[in-house]
């Protein structure tokens, strides 16, 4: 799946899932760094427990951030069974 980001540095996070396990996820743009980590991270891990991790985090004031748009890319999932 490809999630078109709002509100945030990132333009767009490409996600692989098997099942509910991310198996794959790629920040275009963004800080490169943190978004390599956040990807790293959540590798492995049930959707929903990277929702209930992420969703919400707020970067600068924004009312969004990377992790919060992840968030939002893995309920789309979901939603899309």
């Amino acid at each position: 799946m490809i999630y078109k980001t709002r509100g945030t540095c990132s333009r767009e996070i490409h996600i692989e899932t098997d099942g509910d396990i991310i198996t794959d996820v790629r920040f275009i743009g963004g800080c490169n760094g943190n978004t390599q980590g956040i990807a790293s991270l959540v590798k492995g891990m049930k959707i929903q427990e990277v929702i209930d991790r992420t969703e919400g985090i707020d970067c600068n004031g924004r009312g969004t951030s990377c992790p919060d748009q992840l968030s939002k890319a893995l309920k789309e999932i979901i939603r899309k069974g």
